[in-house]
């Protein structure tokens, strides 16, 4: 099979990257604020910070991605489904350049951060440079993912995988780590861990 698969929380876990990154920032001392993303914006924002958090968010994408981790699970993931003879693709859709902030060049610094991490290379389990995408949109990531005849993708975003246009004969597989949907409605699998979306892809051969 040609399988796609998301980057952003799906594949590089933000988790604690954003209280990481705004410490580095001196926005805060550690002890603070709790270490995920929506407790770091929202003691921003009660300080009047909306825009420090913008720019962070570019920074994260940015340099920043040296604080993000990979899911658990993953890499064991990619190679089982590599040593299968399955051809993984990695489909993102984010901005050139941050909305503020200095320019960071984003999708330099995702496969930055792909290559940091072992996941770019010419063996099974990898990604092939090749099969590394960076859209602009979430339209023309959908077309590039019918394009490219994936037969599986695996997103953390449910609109994404329902929005017009997506191909209809691709497997729609939910990644939810957090649980947050617990039914995705008719022709969306969810899953929260990447073992377990191995093993089902693995399943059907």
């Amino acid at each position: 099979m040609r399988i796609g698969i998301d980057l952003d929380n799906t594949v590089a876990c933000y988790q604690d990257a954003f209280h990481a990154a705004a410490v580095e920032r001196e926005f805060f001392r550690p002890e603070e604020v709790a270490f995920d993303k929506t407790s770091v914006r929202d003691h921003l924002r009660r300080l009047g910070r909306d825009a420090d958090f913008t720019e962070l968010q570019g920074y994260v994408y940015g340099p920043g991605m040296r604080h993000v981790t990979l899911y658990p699970g993953l890499r064991e993931a990619l190679a089982a489904l590599g040593a299968a003879g399955h051809e993984l693709f990695l489909i993102s859709h984010r901005t050139r350049r941050p909305f503020a902030g200095p320019p960071h060049d984003l999708h330099a610094h995702a496969r930055e951060f792909l290559d940091s991490q072992g996941l770019i290379g010419p063996v099974r389990g990898r990604f092939a440079a090749s099969n590394v995408f960076f859209e602009l949109t979430k339209t023309e990531k959908v077309a590039r993912i019918g394009k490219l005849g994936c037969h599986v993708f695996v997103d953390d975003l449910w609109e994404i995988l329902t929005m017009e246009g997506f191909p209809a004969t691709v497997r729609k597989v939910l990644f939810d780590p957090d649980g947050h949907r617990a039914d995705a409605g008719p022709g969306v699998e969810v899953v929260r861990d990447w073992s377990s979306i191995a093993n089902r892809l693995l399943a059907c051969g």
